[in-house]
């Protein structure tokens, strides 16, 4: 169970993210203003109903990291909010007012993992996996040239459009960790996203028919999540195998 806090102006909270009456996690309801923040406990996590009012979200925001409190936000966002949301609000995720429990459990669940950094501080500091050489991203046969916006397996390029190059490229720069819709359209799309959360299935499918059978696999889907870049086994079997050649050598 959990300790959530929820900062609104509406009149029944209940209505602002329905699936969190049908969480086992405590709710604390809180008026959406300055005042309110000496209000929230200290270890919470707080939902901040952006729905109607994103100026008034954006200065809680704002005024949430001037006071140097480390409390993580998730922001509860309309369809549209996603045009004006972005990294520099300094949120550790979002969520559409209308998601299901189990997305709104898996962001929860996400947001604790993290800890208190902000979803794109955690995204900067630690989990790039793969080495990036002149632009250049390897992770097995695939070859991302961030400098050229081309991709490439085994040598061959792959035909991608800007925003499926842009998703390709976002993915093998984080192996192995999984991330929501909403969180890929806030970092690939931005301020260019105009519309629902089912445009990132489309590039994903669209993704992993152009990686083909034999790769389409390195894209993971992760039930009721997101999406996550699986580098290929062949990564760690060659590693092994170059592990096990130095130590025979240094045997001889």
């Amino acid at each position: 169970m959990t300790d959530l806090t929820l900062m609104t102006f509406a009149s029944d909270p209940a209505t602002v993210l329905p699936s969190l009456a049908l969480l086992s996690h405590r709710v604390r309801v809180l008026p959406m203003d300055a005042a309110s923040l000496v209000k929230m406990p200290e270890n919470t996590i707080l939902f901040l109903d952006a729905r109607d009012d994103l100026a008034t979200a954006k200065t809680l925001c704002r005024l949430i990291h001037a006071s140097g409190l480390s409390t993580p936000i998730v922001l509860i966002l309309t369809e549209g909010g996603f045009t004006v949301v972005n990294s520099q609000w300094g949120i550790a995720d979002v969520v559409v007012a209308s998601a299901s429990p189990a997305e709104v459990e898996g962001r929860l669940r996400l947001v604790s993992e993290r800890g208190n950094a902000p979803a794109s501080t955690a995204a900067s500091t630690g989990d790039q996996g793969v080495q990036n050489e002149d632009g250049l991203i390897r992770s097995g046969d695939l070859v991302v040239d961030t400098n050229g916006y081309t991709a490439s397996l085994h040598g061959h390029p792959i035909d991608l459009a800007y925003k499926e190059f842009e998703l390709l490229k976002y993915l093998v720069q984080h192996p192995g960790r999984v991330f929501t819709r909403a969180q890929l359209l806030q970092e690939v799309w931005g301020y260019d996203y105009y519309g629902g959360t089912r445009t990132v299935d489309v590039h994903i499918r669209r993704l992993r028919a152009k990686l083909g059978g034999e790769y389409e696999h390195l894209i993971g889907t992760v039930r009721n999540v997101g999406y996550r870049f699986d580098p290929p086994e062949e990564d760690e079997h060659e590693a092994a195998a170059k592990d096990a050649a130095h130590g025979e050598s240094g045997e001889s």
